[in-house]
């Protein structure tokens, strides 16, 4: 179970001073702890609208974020408070208190933009907070959605002759769900005399005006943006809490002192935030922790410190460097585990070593598969086979010398008596070449019979078998018992004997290169199978989301062609009804001309 992070207050995210925006360093190291997916909730809107009042009760507390009751705008920069999401266990909770939009202590909207820009960004809920109704004031004063695209690019290197409005594809596929909160809402909600729910009215005043003038695309500019930016939309109503004279109190106001319309809108508005909001996704549906929140915020802010745009692209591939270089070293450990504890050299043979090797590998390979995103040219993959390659030739390496090690040992235990022998002239004398020979066979015998002596048993035994070749052959010569003729034999023997073993040796090198290279395949496949699968993955995510895209697309061109129509229809049967008209007062005119007549 992964570690719960639980701040006692917010603290700053990005600092807002002078003009730049920098990242607190402190904050940076809350996210790095995070290993829970994160949902993060961002709120955008002017100062002094009541942005952390609704932050403080999404985090379940009275009082934290800042609450301005002043003309001055309390909260700089962006604010973050890491809490226990409460309906998604395993799950945390990251809220973002920004900066009040159009403070009058900043003279400019430079930084609002990039403060409206980086909520987008950072954010898989949305929530923008406005006074009043949904007005032509109120969409003058989100503008800021009208210059995302000047603000926000979704590649590396985009098409120059993608338009910025028309195509926003690349930007529906990572744009956060967008929630409109109006605050001290005291109209009723209707339109035309027929009562409307809160996402009905957001959806009637995003309805498009027709027409090609200045004043018409004024009008439609921000309502298409969000319109096609934003495929899920939601929108709450609240009332006034409290008489004004007692906003400046109300993070110290209980429940039972509000207005119980208003508290009942923000149980529902939280309601529907913990139940609806998604865990922060990356195309390709990565999801998003704290590390990765962390990587996030440090590109995005340098992009925009350099003069650079935020670029998501960008952003994503920063974060699979980091995240596929951890991929590399996280599968390395694991390979490392898995062959300690498994490995004891030295391995009876090398098939008995390449065997453990292939299965560690094998779930190496998939702790760097689950890891590792956007891996591009399979560099990191590619480094990984390198690594495993060399590790698999360190143990064989280590194998060879353990074996060395542990054959020479047991020779020197085992021989070591029958050399103090040869010393003491034991068989220097008539007949000693055979006892000699008779008690050499018995000493290979018992050194045959240790177990775990490992791949160079035989070469070790027979380098020190020809080591005492000379002894041997003085043997030989000094038994008077054997005949010339005899001791001619006995050398031919060990000569062919000496060859066989040699032939051996070759052979078994032979056939250890084989497996080797049999092993070098093996691994080779267990990459491409694994890879392959992974990419069959990702094909199906990506069909996915490009369906998903694809489809929102088409239902917001739906949307307006059903309004034009609408319009058309509209015009038409008034039109109609004025020819009706017309046509009856003629009529009419007719008759009473008719009728004198």
């Amino acid at each position: 179970m992964a570690p719960e992070i639980n701040l006692p207050g917010p603290m700053s995210l990005i600092d807002n001073t002078k003009g730049q925006l920098v990242v607190n360093p402190e904050a940076l190291k809350i996210l790095s702890a995070i290993t829970q997916p994160v949902v993060v909730v961002a709120i955008v809107g002017l100062y002094r609208t009541g942005k952390s009042y609704l932050m403080n009760k999404l985090a379940g507390k009275k009082n934290g974020f800042s609450l301005g009751s002043t003309v001055k705008s309390h909260t700089k920069g962006i604010w973050m408070w890491c809490v226990p999401h409460p309906k998604k266990p395993e799950h945390t909770l990251v809220l973002l208190d920004t900066e009040g939009l159009g403070d009058i202590e900043k003279g400019d909207n430079e930084n609002d933009s990039w403060i409206f820009a980086l909520a987008i960004l950072l954010s898989s809920t949305f929530v923008y907070n406005s006074m009043g109704t949904i007005n032509q004031q109120a969409m003058d004063q989100l503008y800021y959605v009208t210059e995302l695209t000047h603000r926000i690019r979704s590649k590396s290197s985009p098409d120059e002759n993608e338009n910025e409005v028309e195509d926003s594809a690349d930007f529906v596929s990572f744009f956060p769900d967008f929630v409109w909160t109006l605050r001290d809402f005291s109209l009723d909600l209707e339109a035309d005399g027929q009562p409307l729910t809160p996402d009905e009215y957001l959806t009637y005043s995003l309805k498009l005006k027709k027409g090609t003038s200045q004043k018409d695309e004024t009008f439609n500019l921000p309502r298409l943006c969000i319109r096609k930016f934003f495929p899920k939309k939601k929108c709450f109503v609240f009332d006034r809490p409290v008489h004004r004279r007692k906003l400046a109190q109300l993070e110290k106001l209980q429940d039972e002192e509000l207005d119980p319309e208003f508290v009942q809108q923000v149980a529902d508005f939280c309601s529907y935030i913990f139940s609806n909001s998604k865990t922060k996704t990356l195309s390709g549906g990565i999801q998003v922790n704290g590390p990765r929140l962390e990587s996030l915020v440090l590109t995005y802010v340098n992009a925009i410190s350099s003069g650079d745009l935020p670029c998501m692209e960008n952003a994503v591939l920063a974060l699979a460097q980091i995240e596929n270089s951890a991929a590399v070293q996280k599968a390395i450990a694991h390979y490392d585990q898995q062959m300690g504890q498994k490995v004891q050299l030295p391995a009876e043979s090398l098939q008995e070593l390449l065997d453990l090797h292939r299965d560690s590998e094998r779930e190496a390979i998939e702790v760097f598969i689950r890891s590792s995103f956007k891996d591009v040219d399979h560099l990191f993959q590619k480094e990984l086979a390198a690594q495993l390659d060399k590790k698999r030739d360190d143990f064989c390496k280590q194998n060879q010398e353990a074996s060395s090690d542990r054959c020479s040992a047991l020779l020197q235990v085992i021989f070591s008596p029958l050399e103090e022998e040869v010393k003491a002239g034991i068989y220097s004398k008539p007949g000693g070449y055979r006892l000699f020979i008779q008690k050499l066979q018995d000493l290979e015998k018992k050194y045959y019979e240790e177990p775990r002596k490992g791949i160079q048993a035989e070469e070790i035994l027979q380098t020190y078998l020809k080591s005492k070749e000379s002894v041997t052959d003085a043997i030989l010569q000094t038994d008077q018992i054997l005949t010339e003729k005899e001791k001619e034999i006995e050398v031919e023997r060990v000569k062919a004997e000496s060859a066989q073993a040699s032939a051996e040796m070759v052979e078994e090198m032979q056939i250890k290169y084989q497996q080797m290279m049999e092993e070098k395949e093996k691994s080779y496949q267990e990459h491409v199978k694994q890879l392959t699968e992974k990419m069959e993955r990702e094909r199906a995510q990506l069909l996915e989301e490009q369906e998903k895209t694809l489809t929102s697309k088409l239902q917001e061109q739906a949307r307006v062609l059903k309004e034009r129509c609408q319009g058309e229809s509209t015009q038409l049967q008034n039109e109609i009804q004025k020819l009706q008209k017309t046509l009856k007062k003629k009529t009419k005119r007719y008759m009473s001309h008719k009728l004198k007549i």
